[in-house]
C-alpha cells in the first residue's frame, strides 16, 4: 500500500484531474498513490458529508496496478453515480430498496471508456431513489450535506458526486441529468457540471432514457476536465437513435481556444411567472457585465414558454418511463415492486405510470417534441443563452420531499429549475459554472447554452469566464 504523505494530499487537493494524470505520466506520482490519496478524503470527510454510499477500496487499489499510465486520465481516481451506469463487481442499486442487493455483472458502454481513459473506480457517489430529485436524500442510504454550508441541499440528483468533487475527495465524477440532475447539483456545490447534446453519450445497451431526455456525463472543478472526459466518453454507436454532429477538434482543444465574438442572449425573468432570488439575478447580471468586458455583444431575451404546462407533460411522459422500467426490473428481481420497496412519490410515479393510456403517452412525446422545436427556434438567433441554473439559493433539507404522495404537489417544488429541464427537452447543450456567491457563503451557478451539436462554443465561452471570474481555488468549509 502506498504510503500518503501531506505533501501528497496537499497536491491531490489542488490538481485537477488533467494535472494528476500529467504527474502519472510523468512519474511523479503513481495511480497507487492518488488512490490512496482519494481514499484518505473519504475516509476522512465522507462521515460529514456522507457523498460515498458504496467504498470500492479493493477494487480501485487492482485497477490501480493495470491502469495504463498513458492514457488522458490516468491513475485519477473517480466516483460513478449510484444510478443506471453499470461497471461490472460494483452495486447498481439506484438507492432503491428494491434493488438493494443488485450488483452489475456487465459494464455499460460509457464505463468502458471510463475505463479505457485511464479512470480509476475509488467508490459509487448518492443520488436520491431513480434520481426522482434535485435534492439528495435517500432513504435507503440517507441524505448527503453541502460542504459549503450546513442544512442546504447538495442539489441532485448528483448530489453525492457534487459533494464529494467540492470537498476534493475526486476531482471529477460521474454524473446525469434528466431534468437538471448534472446541473442542478453543479450550480448548488460551487462546482462545473455540462449536460452534453443529446445522443452525444451513448447509454448503450439501454435505450434512450426519456426519449433522449436523460443524458450522461460528469461533474468536475475545471472546464478543461470537462472538456476531457467529454472527448474520452463521446460517441454513438450503429444504430443509435439521435447523432450529433462531431467537430474536427477535441473538445479539449476547441475549450483553450479563443471565443470568437458570440451574440448572446439572457434572461432573469423565470418562464413560471415564480419570483427569483435576488442575490441570483445578481449573479446573472454581473456574468452578462463580464461578457460584454470579454467584446461579447449581449441582450435581454425572454423565454416564450409555458413552463408550467410543458413540466406537466415531461412529468406524465417520465412517469410512464418509470413504470416501464419497474416492468422490466421485475425480470432482474424476480418478483414484482410493493409499496413498500420504494419510497412513496416513486409509488406515486409508478402508478400514474400506469394508469396513463398509450395514446395519451404519445400524445405528450408529440407535444414534447414540439417543445423542443420552438425552444430551439426562439434561441437560434444567439451562439449562447444565459441563464441562472436554479431561480433560488440552495434549499434547506426536507423542502424536496420523497414521501409525498401527490405527484402535483411534489411538481410543485421543482419550479425553482424551470431553467433547467427545457433544455432536457430542446436535447441542446447547458453547462453551470459557479460564477456567484451569496452573502450567506452559498455557491450560485450560472447557465450558459449553446446550439444543439455546439459544445465547442459552450466550453470556450465557460473557460473565458473561468479566466475573467475565476473559481477553481475556492474551497468550501468542509474539505482536503
Amino acid at each position: 500500500m502506498a504510503a500518503v504523505t501531506d505533501s501528497l494530499l496537499k497536491t491531490y487537493a489542488e490538481s485537477d484531474a488533467l494535472d494528476l494524470a500529467g504527474l502519472v505520466r510523468g512519474g511523479q506520482v503513481s495511480p497507487a498513490e492518488l488512490v490512496e490519496a482519494a481514499i484518505t478524503l473519504v475516509e476522512r470527510l465522507n462521515p460529514a458529508l456522507n457523498a460515498v454510499i458504496h467504498r470500492l477500496y479493493d477494487m480501485s487499489r487492482a485497477q490501480a496496478r493495470t491502469v495504463d499510465t498513458s492514457a488522458p486520465f490516468a491513475g485519477v481516481p473517480f466516483l460513478l453515480k449510484e444510478l443506471a451506469s453499470s461497471w461490472k463487481g460494483a452495486p447498481n442499486t439506484n438507492s432503491c430498496l428494491y434493488l438493494k442487493d443488485v450488483v452489475a455483472d456487465f459494464d455499460t458502454e460509457v464505463v468502458r471508456r471510463m475505463k479505457a481513459a485511464g479512470l480509476v473506480l475509488v467508490g459509487k457517489s448518492n443520488a436520491p431513489e431513480n434520481g426522482w430529485s434535485i435534492t439528495t436524500e435517500p432513504k435507503l442510504y440517507g441524505t448527503t450535506k453541502n460542504p459549503w454550508k450546513e442544512g442546504i441541499t447538495p442539489g441532485g440528483s448528483s448530489g453525492g458526486a457534487a459533494a464529494a468533487i467540492a470537498s476534493r475527495m475526486v476531482p471529477i465524477a460521474e454524473a446525469s441529468d434528466g431534468a437538471g440532475s448534472i446541473r442542478i447539483p453543479a450550480s448548488c456545490c460551487g462546482i462545473v457540471g455540462l449536460k452534453p447534446s443529446r445522443g452525444r453519450v451513448s447509454l448503450a445497451p439501454f435505450g434512450d432514457y426519456w426519449y433522449g431526455g436523460a443524458y450522461f456525463l460528469c461533474c468536475s472543478r475545471t472546464v478543461r476536465d470537462t472538456a476531457a472526459y467529454l472527448d474520452a466518453v463521446a460517441g454513438t454507436l450503429p444504430g443509435e437513435p439521435y447523432t450529433p454532429p462531431v467537430p474536427d477538434a477535441s473538445w479539449l482543444s476547441l475549450s483553450g481556444s479563443a471565443a470568437k465574438r458570440l451574440r448572446i442572449g439572457f434572461t432573469v425573468t423565470p418562464p413560471n411567472g415564480t419570483a427569483m432570488d435576488p442575490e441570483v439575478k445578481a449573479a446573472v447580471l454581473a456574468t452578462v457585465a463580464a461578457l460584454e468586458r470579454l467584446g461579447h455583444d449581449v441582450e435581454e431575451h425572454d423565454m416564450p414558454l409555458d413552463a408550467n404546462g410543458v413540466w406537466t407533460t415531461y412529468t406524465n411522459m417520465t412517469c410512464v418511463q418509470t413504470a416501464a422500467t419497474f416492468d422490466y426490473l421485475e425480470t432482474v428481481i424476480g418478483r414484482p415492486a410493493t409499496p413498500g420497496d420504494v419510497e412513496p412519490v416513486t409509488w406515486a410515479i409508478i402508478e400514474r405510470g400506469r394508469a396513463t393510456s398509450g395514446v395519451r403517452h404519445i400524445s405528450d412525446v408529440e407535444q414534447l417534441r414540439q417543445v423542443g422545436r420552438d425552444i430551439v427556434g426562439d434561441l437560434n438567433a444567439y451562439d449562447l443563452f444565459i441563464t441562472p441554473t436554479l431561480t433560488q439559493l440552495p434549499r434547506p433539507f426536507g423542502y424536496y420531499d420523497m414521501s409525498e404522495t401527490d405527484i402535483d404537489r411534489y411538481n410543485a417544488k421543482w419550479t425553482d429549475a424551470v431553467f433547467a429541464f427545457p433544455f432536457n427537452i430542446s436535447g441542446q447543450p447547458a453547462i453551470s459554472l459557479p460564477l456567484g456567491w451569496s452573502k450567506g457563503g452559498a455557491p450560485i451557478g450560472v447557465q450558459l447554452v449553446g446550439r444543439y451539436g455546439d459544445e465547442a462554443t459552450v466550453l470556450a465561452a465557460s473557460a473565458q469566464l473561468e479566466q475573467e471570474m475565476p473559481w477553481k481555488d475556492r474551497r468550501p468549509p468542509v474539505s482536503g
